[in-house]
């Protein structure tokens, strides 16, 4: 994560890591070159191929904080919608700044993203 000039978007993505860290209780681990992740889960796809993958994770991008919720995001409204600024266009979840959100709702929804993934309560 060093890669990252701008010291507000570095410091943002440190916080993120230690935040999923202490919500999962899991080490993260990358991904291939731009994913952190926590855990595993397996799935199959409907063409019948299966595969590993991280339970729950986030790439660390200039742009944004991008959050990848294995989960989906249907069972999680109530906590989005008190989360603050943020975007689910498709299966993530993007944040321009953690100034942007409440962080005790980031952290409730990511550990309940995690529990719903690895069925940990």
């Amino acid at each position: 994560m060093g890669a990252i000039d701008d010291a507000g978007l570095r410091a943002d993505r440190e916080a993120l890591l230690r935040l999923m860290r202490k919500a999962t209780g899991r080490t993260p681990l990358m991904w291939g070159p731009g994913m952190v992740g926590f855990g595993r889960t397996s799935h199959t796809y409907d063409s019948g191929r299966s595969g590993e993958w991280s339970a729950l994770g986030f790439s660390p991008r200039k742009a944004s904080l991008t959050l990848h919720l294995m989960a989906g995001f249907d069972q999680h409204k109530a906590l989005l919608g008190r989360l603050g600024k943020h975007t689910v266009p498709m299966s993530c979840l993007y944040l321009k700044r953690l100034a942007d959100v409440d962080l005790a709702v980031l952290e409730q929804l990511v550990a309940a993203a995690y529990g719903a993934v690895t069925h940990r309560k």
